[in-house]
């Protein structure tokens, strides 16, 4: 079986690399592209790397010029998706890219994106650890599917196997990341002109306010043991995530280091083991060997997570540094793995490990 498919927002980063990776998948036909004030030119201009669909002209995002599509990937700025979704009840899978469908919370939307709230859909990090399981048997047979925040499951899968095993402490999290500026869109931003980042690192968004903190902080929840430990009161431990990010001069690409103390009792065997239990069968999150530590340069490209644990006993902290490609697995790639888990094909179709070099 063929499905057709429309993807909004065709001429930003995040529609241009879903396009990419579904040009080249044998299961869909990509028929219908649209865009918001570039509608009516040819993709061909904002995506000249397309060349495959040179022939494609941008159509005006609509309800209706979306709808009849077996298939609609919706990659728009955040708040606006949601406008859309509920004119396509009829269609069969909706993945949405932006963050419209990934809380599950209205306080936490409320806090840190504001405007109108929208219903939670199936989350799109299929590796992932929930409960005795993972995403990926969540989102067998989904019809709408919320694709992830770059940074937030690049974080969430580096520390998820420790909180699902009990060796870590998620109440006090730190994470850093450098980030390509690819990952805050294509619209004109003065602060992310070559001429301000070449050169420098810039943190932003400092002090626990970046809009990806909330999404962590679920998605580790989701990871905790169906029993975790409590304070003697049947709590819940809290999760508290330090998260600061920092743009650094690529064009993408995510290098996360992310700590979090060691769990009173918790091995070195233990501690390597609940990583390699997590992620030792899967394809596309990768564990290297005992002193190995990824470089963005090796998953450009890829829909690969490439991760290094080290366990820093003087400072009883577990360290996890994770490299993607924030626009393929951190999201169009993301997106694709979890359409093909939706749909029942073959979950890597169209889909690489292999990064470009150099």
């Amino acid at each position: 079986m063929t499905y057709s498919v429309a993807v909004s927002g065709a001429s930003g980063y995040a529609g241009g690399e879903i396009l990419r990776i579904l040009a080249a998948h044998p299961d869909v036909e990509i028929r219908t592209v649209t865009a918001h004030s570039n509608a009516g030119q040819m993709l061909i201009e904002h995506q000249p790397h397309l060349r495959s669909l040179a022939h494609v002209t941008l159509r005006e995002t609509t309800p209706e010029v979306l709808s009849g599509h077996d298939i609609v990937f919706l990659a728009l700025p955040h708040g606006q998706s949601g406008q859309y979704t509920d004119a396509l009840a009829d269609t069969p899978l909706v993945i949405d890219a932006g963050a419209d469908h990934r809380l599950e919370s209205m306080d936490e939307w409320a806090t840190f994106y504001g405007g109108d709230f929208h219903d939670p859909w199936t989350y799109g990090v299929p590796e992932l650890p929930v409960g005795r399981g993972t995403q990926r048997d969540l989102l067998r047979g989904a019809t709408r599917i919320a694709a992830p925040g770059c940074n937030a499951s690049t974080v969430s899968l580096s520390l998820a196997p420790g909180v699902a095993a009990g060796v870590i402490d998620p109440g006090d999290i730190v994470t850093v990341l450098a980030v390509g500026p690819s990952g805050a869109g294509k619209s004109l931003k003065p602060h992310l002109l070559g001429s301000e980042i070449l050169g420098t690192a810039n943190p932003y968004a400092v002090g626990g306010s970046h809009r990806h903190i909330p999404e962590i902080r679920q998605a580790l929840a989701a990871a905790m043991p169906e029993i975790p430990a409590d304070d003697g009161a049947g709590n819940q431990p809290a999760i508290r995530v330090s998260f600061t990010p920092v743009i650094v001069p690529m064009a993408r690409g995510i290098l996360a280091t992310s700590t979090a103390p060691i769990a009173p009792g918790a091995t070195d065997d233990d501690i390597r083991a609940a990583w390699e239990r997590a992620y030792g069968g899967e394809t596309f999150v990768q564990l290297l060997p005992a002193g190995h530590f990824p470089r963005t340069a090796d998953v450009l490209g890829a829909n690969t997570a490439l991760m290094g644990l080290a366990i820093d006993r003087d400072a009883n902290r577990v360290v996890v540094v994770t490299a993607v490609d924030n626009l393929v697995k951190g999201t169009a790639g993301a997106a694709v793995q979890s359409m093909n888990i939706a749909l029942g094909l073959p979950e890597g179709r169209a889909l690489t490990v292999n990064g470009v070099a150099p």
